[in-house]
């Protein structure tokens, strides 16, 4: 082999690393950009992929229906086309259907743009049968490539925890049995197959997965446990919201999804690092973690003060949760009560753990930095300048520059009363935070009247005016 061949195939070897080997990593090893387990105490998710199959997807059917359960079909393309029946049936009874392109290709051998074509293709054909669209996909063999990181948001990426081999005849239902029950736990999203004539696969394999199965799904009845839709693992009851949200979605430019992807996984990291803990797992907004103060003294009101060396909780809201909000609001009105709402949903969650653990509770005040920081006065924040200096400038640069990407009217907020638009802390005395979202002393809901007043404050103080 000549020098030149050899170095031909290093930098193929190199490209070809870059473009889907190492995204596959990452996503695998960090579950960046996809999903791949949930959050529940009942609920699992079973998944399957390569169908339909006209011998095999009925027998499944109705087995899901005996037991009275959910899943997620990820279908290719070209099995979808030539049984519509099936995948009428699939939504009929409940399931949700989601891509696996046209035909079981890995993504490692194709262009973006074919990549792309076959997820649209199959997109289509799911929608021209149950007049319904998917933003649901799992690429063939889950392996990604460079370009499924920055696809369009709207697009969920679905990986799985736990698979077990029974596209293998050469498992046996006995073998593929205890491995399914060794995985059979709450957040778990099991990859099965319903079909067996993709490259590697034996055909008769479901054979075997349809047999384990049911004895699966008994053994789950019995431990509480039952399958659920993927959506609905990801979102609990907030599923059908959520994909109502992504019909108003916004297209976001090349260079702002790769400020998202850095940013969101700036944040992995970041939780990982200090050890975040979350206020409401199952729709995650408010992060915190407890620490010591140092810093200027800060005047709460009603007598309470932070001093440096005193113990406190440091707030950081979720950089997922309010990327989804700006992109999927259709207004700056819409986004404003989104956010109050998900506020006096999550700060009563805070207030009870803070109330069930002693080191929380000693802390003086709940702290955070904000741009969005004349709202959090009516949930009993103060406002505070922060000192001048390294970190308040770096601030300002580092939020006007996430605040152009999440907010719905960009950049063009940022031409607009930008003396609002400087980073504050905002601070609440833990005893404060007690008293009014406390297990005995909850905010009782806003009235309808007072929610739309709050809206109007943050339209006109905060966001940019309409025109």
């Amino acid at each position: 082999m000549t020098t030149m061949l050899q170095s031909i195939l290093l930098w193929l070897l190199y490209l070809s690393s870059f473009y889907a080997f190492i995204p596959s990593l990452i996503s695998r090893l960090f579950g960046f950009r996809v999903f791949r387990r949930g959050n529940s105490d009942t609920a699992y998710a079973l998944t399957f992929d390569d169908g339909p199959d006209p011998q095999y997807t009925p027998r499944l059917l109705d087995m899901l229906r005996e037991h009275d359960v959910k899943a997620t079909f990820f279908v290719v393309g070209e099995h979808a086309e030539s049984h519509p029946d099936l995948i009428r049936r699939i939504h009929a009874e409940g399931h949700l259907l989601g891509i696996h392109n046209y035909i079981h290709k890995t993504n490692w051998l194709m262009r973006p743009r074919t990549v792309r074509d076959q997820i649209e293709r199959t997109g289509q054909i799911i929608e021209e049968i149950t007049g319904e669209k998917t933003c649901y996909y799992r690429p063939p063999w889950g392996i990604m490539n460079l370009f499924d990181f920055f696809s369009k948001k709207d697009r969920k990426i679905i990986l799985w925890s736990a698979m077990f081999e029974d596209w293998k005849s050469s498992v046996g239902a006995e073998q593929l049995t205890k491995r399914m029950l060794r995985k059979l736990k709450s957040g778990e999203v099991f990859l099965l197959h319903d079909r067996g004539t993709t490259l590697g696969a034996d055909a008769e394999a479901p054979e075997q997965m349809l047999e384990a199965l049911a004895t699966v799904l008994q053994e789950a009845k019995r431990r509480g446990l039952t399958s659920v839709r993927v959506d609905t693992l990801m979102y609990g009851d907030r599923a059908a919201a959520h994909v109502s949200q992504n019909e108003t979605h916004i297209n976001l430019k090349l260079w702002k999804r790769v400020v998202v992807a850095l940013w969101l996984g700036w944040e992995r990291l970041f939780h990982w690092v200090y050890h975040l803990r979350t206020a409401s797992p199952e729709d995650p907004m408010l992060h915190f973690r407890s620490r010591v103060y140092h810093g200027a003294r800060v005047e709460m009101g009603q007598g309470y003060v932070m001093q440096n060396g005193d113990p406190m909780i440091e707030l950081h809201f979720d950089n997922q949760k309010l990327y989804e909000l700006g992109v999927t609001s259709r207004s700056s009105m819409h986004l404003a009560i989104r956010m109050i709402r998900t506020m006096e949903q999550q700060l009563p969650d805070l207030a009870e753990l803070v109330a069930a653990d002693p080191k929380l509770r000693s802390a003086k005040a709940i702290y955070g930095v904000s741009m969005i920081n004349r709202g959090p006065e009516k949930f009993g924040f103060t406002i505070q300048e922060l000192p001048p200096g390294p970190f308040s400038m770096a601030s300002r640069l580092y939020l006007k520059l996430l605040l152009s990407v999440i907010h719905p009217a960009g950049t063009e907020r940022l031409k607009q009363r930008t003396d609002q638009l400087v980073p504050k802390m905002i601070v609440m005395p833990v005893e404060e935070l007690m008293r009014r979202y406390g297990q005995h002393h909850k905010l009782a809901a806003a009235s309808t009247e007072d929610r739309r007043d709050e809206s109007i404050l943050l339209e006109n103080e905060i966001l940019p005016e309409r025109n």
